[in-house]
């Protein structure tokens, strides 16, 4: 579980791929390298992923090819950085919303609109996902918890506050980036049950 509150970037250090499968390699900040272990989980980009193998601060992941399809990591280069966030303990706070690590798709960003002190961007909707982008609903965007703001048929936006662009990959994105998304699963849930329910009593 996590919470969508960005810890942290952690620059790509190695690649290894082998047809369909990927096993990446980051530097963790010295911070969120405390221990680790086999098996635990760290979101990268707000996708959950499973540590296979670690050398201090260098921890190795492996990205099956549902992965790779789903998000955007599969376009990363060496180099590159990913929002980074451990896995939540329990009694942690949650300052977000409760996140799976369960990417449904990518999206990319429209257009970015800046003032001195705010900035809003907006995103592609798409159309599988338009039942579950409400105004003032939450939504999971590289890993970062964000209230939604407008809604329109084809896009979205959200609004940044300075520390958001400050900690997070959101600083220096750009038009035409792919933007890994997670749909609050309590969203889906909710509106999946309702059309259900619709459906079978406009059948009888």
């Amino acid at each position: 579980m996590f919470t969508g509150i960005v810890q942290g970037l952690a620059e790509l250090t190695a690649i290894e791929d082998r047809g369909e499968f990927r096993r990446h390699t980051i530097t963790l900040p010295e911070a969120l390298a405390q221990d680790l272990a086999i098996g635990a989980s760290v979101a990268h980009n707000g996708c959950c992923l499973t540590i296979t193998e670690f050398t201090g601060r260098q921890v190795a992941f492996d990205l099956i090819e549902e992965t790779l399809r789903c998000t955007n990591l599969g376009g990363l280069k060496i180099g590159d950085a990913v929002n980074i966030e451990r896995a939540a303990r329990f009694g942690d706070e949650i300052g977000g919303h409760v996140m799976s690590g369960h990417i449904a798709t990518t999206t990319h960003i429209v257009a970015i609109e800046k003032t001195d002190f705010n900035t809003t961007v907006w995103f592609a909707l798409p159309a599988n996902l338009q039942a579950y982008v409400l105004t003032k609903g939450f939504v999971g965007l590289d890993g970062c918890s964000l209230t939604i703001g407008e809604v329109l048929p084809d896009r979205f936006n959200v609004h940044l506050i300075p520390e958001t662009l400050e900690r997070t990959l959101f600083g220096s994105r750009q038009v035409g980036d792919a933007i890994n998304i997670e749909i609050d699963a309590q969203t889906q849930a909710i509106v999946d049950t309702v059309t259900r329910v619709l459906a079978q009593q406009t059948s009888k």
